[in-house]
């Protein structure tokens, strides 16, 4: 770990990407150096991220603050236990996304892949500002930047649907972040006199349960990439990205921002004793509560593998909105878990949807059948990120799905348990038949045919026996990363879980 000063490293934290963000157009003409700056910055972020973990565990809270912009408001960053954790998860799993793209971008020869990278990073460090904001101002700022630098990843291809997809991607996070969340913030600072997070949170006493309620909803849907529905359409529609853009919207920052930032204003404006008190939950509850399960049903219907997960990440964000608004201390607790534990299974997934394209150039369900003999690797994975989303020992999601339960149990909301345990279910109903069809199903005979026209016209990785195999190195290498990630989140949560117990919730 770095020896520096806490307050240096929140500095290098946000400066690093920027500067690769700087740095990569310089070798657009170079594909080695630039992927080599992309890696070492994404390594040096992680880095500096890490080593501010062994101090704020002591109980330092590093911050910095920026001049007035207007009286009163100013941008601020501060590194607290919960933003920590979202941090540590942005950081480090840009490094295996980073390795997973070279063999992506190469693999399917996608153009633009300078640009790729340069979005990638400044997307980066608005995550990592996002996790260290100081106060709402600081947030939003931060949370715009990072829709306006995602939008040219998710139109890319720069085909007719992608650009459909974008204006759907830029109007919906937009446009609910102007005409909900930014009105929510300006009534609470004007409500509270402050916009600062603060211990317990700024509004008791405030206003009455009624707006209190209104006010929280202004938030819930205002954090539009937080995919609660209604305002989840534009996570769907994104799907037509490439694959390691899939993986930055579901894992890396793009979603795990909206629920972050749901999670800390709970915490940190509202107060969850406030939030108790007012009884401004006991309704706003039941609508991520329904999310949970209706997202998880529209996921059984879908035959494309994107769209599958896609929907499969609309119902597992609402497992960490609803843990918010049970506002409780164990509910906080598996919520932080869940924004880990979900993004690194969810980030196997797609990146085996991903090599699964490149490979066998296949996106559909019912064209995967007997595939798992040819790629053992990639199906492997894909089945211990299924396990670790369902929420099976001994995978990672286990504990966050156990903390939500018990937080569900603290409110006395045992209907909320009912439902998880039902999309648990529905986890296995959509997603296990994969890997079994993959592996036991009897392909069918144009099978062979198809890999060789793939080979011929250069979609599949397959070879000169015309059989598909697994897809480049660099793919497998992220793929296997991820996937002991999901055993070793099992086996060593404590680091996780000792954390989130620092969160200051009174």
């Amino acid at each position: 770990m770095i020896a520096a000063q806490p307050e240096t490293l929140v500095q290098l934290a946000i400066l690093i990407p920027l500067a690769a963000a700087a740095l990569i157009p310089l070798f657009h003409r170079a594909p080695n150096l630039r992927e080599t700056v992309t890696l070492v910055s994404a390594a040096a972020l992680a880095l500096i991220v890490w080593s501010l973990y062994g101090p704020v565990m002591a109980g330092a809270r590093p911050e910095l603050n920026g001049p007035e912009m207007v009286p009163g408001i100013r941008v601020a960053l501060k590194v607290e236990p919960l933003g920590l954790v979202y941090a540590l998860v942005a950081s480090t799993l840009w490094i295996v996304n980073s390795i997973y793209s070279i063999g992506y971008m190469r693999g399917h020869d996608e153009p633009r892949q300078t640009s790729f990278y340069v979005c990638f990073a400044i997307a980066i460090a608005s995550a990592l500002a996002i996790a260290f904001a100081g106060n709402l101002v600081t947030l939003f700022l931060a949370y715009e930047v990072l829709t306006i630098s995602t939008y040219p990843l998710v139109t890319h291809k720069a085909s007719d649907e992608a650009r459909r997809s974008g204006r759907k991607y830029l109007l919906l996070l937009i446009g609910t972040s102007m005409v909900l969340l930014l009105p929510a913030i300006i009534i609470t600072a004007a409500v509270a006199g402050t916009a600062d997070f603060t211990t317990g949170g700024i509004l008791a006493g405030k206003l009455s349960p009624l707006l209190m309620t209104g006010l929280l909803a202004l938030y819930v849907f205002g954090i539009g990439k937080a995919a609660v529905m209604p305002v989840h359409f534009w996570l769907p529609a994104a799907m037509v990205a490439p694959t390691p853009v899939s993986a930055l919207l579901h894992a890396v920052a793009v979603v795990k921002a909206g629920v972050f930032s749901i999670l800390k204003v709970v915490v940190y404006i509202f107060g969850i004793d406030t939030l108790t008190n007012s009884g401004a939950v006991d309704k706003l509850i039941w609508i991520p509560a329904a999310t949970i399960l209706i997202a998880s049903l529209i996921a059984m219907t879908k035959d494309n593998l994107k769209a599958r997960l896609a929907y499969s990440t609309v119902s597992q964000l609402s497992y960490i909105v609803t843990g918010a608004l049970l506002a409780t201390s164990l509910g906080v607790i598996g919520s932080g878990m869940h924004i880990a534990m979900h993004a690194v299974g969810k980030i196997t997934l797609f990146f085996c949807a991903g090599a699964i394209y490149v490979a066998a150039h296949k996106t559909e369900v019912s064209e995967l059948t007997g595939l798992g003999r040819a790629m053992p690797i990639t199906f492997a994975a894909f089945t211990i990120g299924t396990l670790s989303i369902i929420g099976l020992p001994p995978f990672g999601g286990t504990w966050s799905k156990w903390y939500l339960a018990l937080g569900a149990i603290e409110a006395d909301k045992l209907a909320v348990v009912a439902i998880l345990m039902i999309s648990s279910l529905l986890n296995i109903a959509y997603l296990l038949p994969i890997p079994f069809r993959a592996f036991f199903g009897r392909p069918p005979a144009s099978a062979g045919a198809a890999a060789a026209h793939g080979h011929k016209h250069g979609h599949g990785h397959a070879h000169g026996d015309g059989k598909i195999h697994e897809a480049p190195t660099a793919c497998l290498i992220a793929i296997s990363a991820t996937a002991l990630g999901c055993i070793a989140l099992f086996v060593y949560p404590d680091f996780l879980l000792d954390l989130l117990k620092q969160i200051p919730l009174r």
